[in-house]
């Protein structure tokens, strides 16, 4: 987490000062359906391919394997929240704070994913024992 992090904060800084300064229409709600369209086109799946690379390699498995399993339907996860949220981070949030804006949520995401991982090994577990009595 702690490699992801010092990785992720300085390039997205980078990506949204960039997307700040490069993609602007004279009409800022088409300003906005371009950034975030860029972002979730070009930014958000380089990095989700990185990330599932870099994690297989740490692993000691596949990343091509790791790719050809999960890229697709990660991608398709992370495009049913990460447009909606970036669409009121780059119109809402100063540039300075995108992405402290982006952190809270994955981490909000990431409790929420672990609290449903964790209760459904107690649910499985209660059921073993149950059947077990």
């Amino acid at each position: 987490m702690e490699l992801s992090a010092a990785v992720f904060g300085p390039a997205a800084t980078t990506w949204f000062k960039f997307l700040q300064n490069k993609i602007k229409f004279k009409n800022e709600n088409v300003t906005i359906a371009a950034r975030v369209l860029t972002d979730q086109t070009v930014f958000a799946s380089t990095n989700l391919f990185c990330f599932l690379s870099s994690m297989a390699i740490m692993e000691g498995t596949s990343p091509k394997e790791k790719l050809d399993s999960a890229y697709w339907t990660a991608l398709q996860k992370n495009w049913m929240l990460w447009p909606a949220v970036q669409a009121v981070n780059f119109k809402l949030v100063p540039l300075e704070h995108r992405v402290l804006v982006v952190n809270v949520v994955s981490l909000g995401m990431y409790k929420a994913t672990h609290y449903r991982c964790f209760s459904l090994q107690i649910y499985r577990m209660e059921l073993l024992l149950e059947l077990h009595q």
